[in-house]
């Protein structure tokens, strides 16, 4: 996994005016944790960390004031319920051939068996724990010809060399659900009915 480098600054302004005066300069107020280290907390440049967010798990090397280099992932990020923009980030502290737990979104692949079935993810993603600088963007799965009642459990799920499960192996991921024919109900009937004697 490539790692995406920002430069971030620290901060010393903190509570709602200064988060909003940090966000109106288009960056985002964020925090780095981890390894027992008191909370670090940054300033972002909001349309880099944006790009950089659109890979799961991305892992980020901050630049820190120019003076000190870290590695993180995003642990939390929150965002504009309406607008989408982010306004705050959790970011994790991990350090090169450390383990960490994260989730990888799951992809089906394939054609289901015909007859109108529906694939139901159970789990949109995955728990693994995988080395920090090498966690894969996601898992495919394929869904080729499964039928109604079929069920893909985590331990099906072929993952790369140094990535495990941190789910239980039985866990569901994905199944795939019969299709439901649509219930009429005797009023929706018995109205039919009379609009074709009107007719």
């Amino acid at each position: 996994m490539s790692e995406v480098k920002i430069a971030a600054e620290t901060r010393t302004e903190f509570g709602k005016g200064a988060a909003r005066r940090i966000r109106r300069d288009s960056k985002v107020p964020g925090v780095l944790y981890g390894h027992g280290s008191e909370p670090l907390h940054l300033t972002l440049p909001g349309h880099e960390l944006l790009l950089a967010l659109r890979t799961p798990n991305v892992l980020i090397a901050l630049d820190i004031d120019g003076k000190t280099n870290e590695l993180a992932i995003p642990k939390a990020v929150q965002r504009d319920a309406i607008k989408g923009f982010i306004e705050h980030v959790d970011l994790l502290l991990v350090k090169r051939g450390e383990k960490v737990t994260v989730e990888i979104p799951v992809v089906a692949e394939g054609e289901l068996a015909p007859g109108g079935n529906l694939l139901e993810h159970v789990l949109n993603a995955l728990p693994v724990e995988a080395e920090a600088t090498h966690i894969p963007e996601s898992v495919t799965v394929s869904v080729e010809g499964l039928e109604a009642g079929a069920s893909v459990h985590a331990k099906d799920i072929k993952l790369p060399s140094g990535v495990s499960l941190a789910v239980e192996g039985d866990a569901v991921v994905l199944q795939v659900l019969a299709a439901q024919a649509e219930e009429v109900s005797p009023e929706a009937e018995a109205a039919e009915g009379d609009e074709a004697a009107e007719a």
